[in-house]
């Protein structure tokens, strides 16, 4: 017979639930909660081929550091949070939905099979209290250090993947109290956001908990629900421009797609470089370009490109790799501007591919003397090569063959850019304050992967935060071009040559 069936996937939250619990001894969980959406009719989301391709992929953690509030206590705080993501979900309900496998059969009642959607049944997303006794802000972002692995703690679901969304919460947060401050820690399942929407989806959720703060309500009346302005577009994309369809995975059971991997130890650092210091590898890698003669690739240089090109290399030259291996430079990059007609900014969901330098380069030849312009300007092709019918050729290539992305597709002697210095991680003031740091969990950790956020002194500033295995690191720091471009605030460590 034709028709889906609706498939049950216990067997990974029986494994996963207990992870909701901190593993570090200096972070003790005290309460847990469940907030739902508004009540509405139940609605199915399909994912899309961006979305599925996320399915092996670790939840995404981000946290937000901020001073404590002078008041209330600090149990109101959790309730204040509680309260304006409750009216948060009232646009952005799928956040609190659970992952749905529907198997699929042709006339003969052969399987097909199967397709993975969101379904909208307001089940909530869990908010966490928890308490880092003896941890301050101090501890948290030490200078001049790695980022400390208490961190880690104030992120829950550590070793969660997209697929386990069909029982755990999509999104969790975890509000961790310490001696003088608070961590926010935000889990969001990839397969239902990519780092746009999460972004839009927290600060939104900031807008309303700032609003609640100012709302004057009657005695005796509950609050008013509140929404933001910031609507998301909730509908899915597809290439042909009508409504997007399940897409049918044909494999016996889809969880033999998902891997599990632990890398290897790694070593985090958060690393400051001023608009100064961008502007001057930018400038940099322009006059190496016009000197060889590319007034193109000169005129077309970003502070992304300079950037990149830096970490390039020098992570390059960290792992002395032999001279004829190859290496890539590969960056993350939203498609929704690229694609004509331009999908909306509002929308939810997943509208993003990984870009790569040309060929693998020799290291040999990318480490040469005057090549940080070439490889500024390798960057700055592959990204402006990413317009509307590159994007559209990836997707038609995934949906012939279609994948989910797992470690096998982590190049070890590549380089890696995420995440990105435009969302407006400093604009997510609660109600009491702007944020004192941006952090993340372990989750999405690969030797060899920067991640950029926004610098918090604005103007142009932006935050790497480097992750590399010990070996790598070390060697790192005693590169004099890399820790040249790093600006004051986070010193180069002691012994550097």
């Amino acid at each position: 017979m034709n028709g889906t069936d609706r498939i049950q996937c216990h067997a990974t939250f029986l494994v996963l639930t207990e992870k909701i619990e901190s593993p570090s001894s200096m972070v003790r969980v005290v309460s847990s909660s469940t907030v739902k959406p508004p009540p509405r009719p139940r609605h199915r989301i399909p994912l899309t081929s961006w979305d599925v391709a996320m399915l092996s992929t670790d939840y995404i953690q981000k946290g937000l550091l901020f001073h404590k509030p002078p008041s209330p206590p600090m149990f109101h705080v959790v309730d204040h949070l509680a309260a304006a993501l409750g009216d948060a979900l009232g646009d952005y309900y799928p956040v609190a939905g659970r992952l749905v496998t529907d198997q699929h059969r042709d006339e003969l009642g052969n399987v097909e099979g199967y397709s993975v959607s969101i379904g909208c049944d307001g089940q909530g997303v869990e908010i966490v209290h928890a308490l880092a006794d003896g941890v301050s802000i101090a501890d948290v972002i030490p200078p001049d250090a790695d980022v400390p692995r208490v961190v880690q703690s104030f992120f829950p679901l550590g070793d969660a993947v997209g697929f386990d969304g069909h029982e755990l919460p999509l999104f969790v947060v975890q509000v961790t109290e310490l001696a003088d401050g608070v961590f926010v820690g935000f889990v969001c399942n990839h397969a239902l956001a990519d780092g746009t929407a999460l972004w839009d989806f927290l600060n939104a959720w900031a807008e309303i908990a700032r609003a609640r703060l100012n709302l004057a309500t009657p005695e005796g009346e509950a609050p008013r629900p509140l929404t933001s302005c910031r609507a998301p577009l909730l509908e899915r994309w597809s290439a042909d421009g009508g409504a997007a369809s399940p897409i049918v995975q044909a494999c016996a059971d889809l969880s033999e797609l998902i891997e599990r991997s632990e890398p290897p130890p790694l070593r985090t650092r958060m690393l400051h470089f001023s608009a100064e210091s961008l502007a001057s590898l930018k400038e940099r890698a322009r006059q190496e370009l016009l000197t060889a003669g590319d007034t193109a690739g000169a005129a077309a240089l970003t502070r992304f490109q300079a950037l990149s090109s830096l970490a390039w290399r020098c992570i390059t030259r960290a792992r002395r790799p032999a001279p004829e291996q190859g290496t890539t430079c590969r960056a993350a990059i939203n498609n929704r501007a690229r694609l004509r007609p331009a999908l909306s900014a509002e929308y939810f969901g997943n509208s993003i591919d990984a870009v790569s330098t040309e060929a693998p380069v020799r290291a040999s030849m990318l480490l040469e003397r005057d090549r940080h312009g070439w490889a500024a300007a390798a960057v700055g092709r592959a990204v402006a090569a990413h317009d509307d019918e590159a994007i559209r050729a990836r997707v038609a290539a995934w949906m012939a063959k279609p994948v989910v992305y797992t470690m096998r597709w982590y190049d070890p002697h590549g380089t890696t850019v995420g995440s990105s210095p435009r969302f407006d991680m400093y604009g997510c003031d609660f109600g009491w304050g702007r944020p004192v740091a941006v952090r993340s969990g372990k989750a999405n950790k690969v030797d060899g992967r920067m991640s950029l956020y926004p610098g918090r002194d604005g103007g142009g500033s932006v935050d790497a935060e480097v992750s590399l295995t010990p070996e790598h690191m070390s060697a790192l720091e005693q590169d004099e071009e890399f820790w040249a471009a790093v600006s004051m605030g986070a010193p180069a460590p002691e012994g550097k040559l």
